[in-house]
């Protein structure tokens, strides 16, 4: 890159941490991956991520990012031309009407000390502050960020920023996949894994089911792009449950092989468990997860975690409880009006 070209790329804040050889720059293209995947594999161990990232799986990611340019929405840290952090910020449109504005700042450690993370959080704010300024002014519009506890460096900063926690989530584990339940499905309904062919009548039954749940954004088509190019895409593990021709509800198994590598275990992960409606309460979702205790045994696996909100009215922590998880992490969605 030339002098000129440095220049234009650089981002000249109003207050500088005082680190000598320190410079803000916009994102530059693909060329800038690997470096950030350097920086997360370099916070994973401090912050207790388990989530490997890769250059392959980011560049999936950055090809579908959804109200977000990362040209103007994104900032990198560089010290002595090494890129220690970066940060972006994206907004979502909520299905309670309002509208979300979130944001991250990855540091390595080394740095944490230094203000640049603080510094990276304000441009991002400011920047998010313009967008705001483009729509509705009638329409409630918050900061939404999310943090694990482990996470202290971050969750101090935007506790220090006015952010409050309005919600807790909670990662949980079955430790084996001994003594599988088993729990019938009623009669008129019948499981099969998924297939590219159905996937879009899957996705499409997920995000009707999911829109009654606390804090989610619109569903939209770029997400369901990404989604199957991912690499934990893995229909032939799903376990839906059919009524006729309608998805009545199902869980979208998948094993993560690379984090399983890292973390030297067997894990599978149910997920996307969801109900559609009409076939609620009626054992469904239990039936439907004690299938994929069998289809990720049969895979090898030898325990199975998901995600779930703490506070979810549908009694989802309870079935998790009854169906053998445990917490292991305690993850914070912090909220803050714009």
């Amino acid at each position: 890159m030339s002098t000129i070209e440095r220049l234009k790329n650089e981002i000249e804040l109003a207050k500088m941490p005082a680190v000598p050889g320190l410079c803000f720059r916009h994102f530059q293209g693909e060329s800038d991956y690997p470096k950030m995947v350097a920086v997360m594999e370099g916070t994973r161990e401090v912050d207790e991520r388990e989530w490997v990232s890769s250059v392959e799986e980011t560049a999936v990611d950055y090809a579908h990012l959804i109200n977000c340019d990362p040209h103007t929405d994104m900032i990198f840290a560089e010290v002595d031309d090494e890129v220690v952090g970066y940060g972006r910020c994206w907004w979502s449109n909520q299905v309670d009407g309002s509208i979300a504005y979130r944001f991250f700042a990855h540091l390595l450690p080394a740095w944490r000390s230094t203000g640049i993370r603080l510094a990276m959080v304000r441009f991002l704010k400011q920047r998010i502050r313009q967008i705001a300024a483009t729509h509705p002014a009638d329409k409630e519009k918050n900061f939404l960020n999310w943090g694990m506890e482990a996470e202290s460096d971050w969750i101090n900063l935007l506790l220090a920023e006015g952010h409050e926690v309005v919600r807790y989530g909670l990662e949980m584990v079955r430790p084996n996949l001994d003594n599988i339940p088993d729990c019938p499905l009623p009669d008129s309904l019948e499981v099969r894994c998924g297939s590219d062919a159905e996937s879009r009548q899957i996705w499409e039954a997920a995000r009707e089911a999911f829109r009654d749940h606390w804090g989610m954004s619109e569903w939209s088509e770029e997400s369901y792009t990404g989604w199957s190019e991912y690499p934990t895409y893995q229909p032939h593990l799903w376990q839906i449950a059919w009524a006729g021709d309608e998805v009545a509800g199902g869980v979208l198994n998948f094993i993560d092989h690379k984090e399983n590598a890292d973390n030297g275990r067997l894990r599978g992960y149910t997920e996307t468990i969801f109900v559609r409606r009409p076939w609620r309460k009626l054992g469904v979702a239990k039936a439907l997860i004690a299938r994929s205790f069998q289809v990720l045994k049969d895979e090898g696996m030898t325990e199975a975690a998901l995600g779930v909100d703490a506070e979810n009215l549908s009694g989802a922590l309870h079935l998790y409880r009854k169906m053998g998880f445990e917490e292991y992490k305690r993850g914070m969605t912090f909220r803050k009006p714009l």
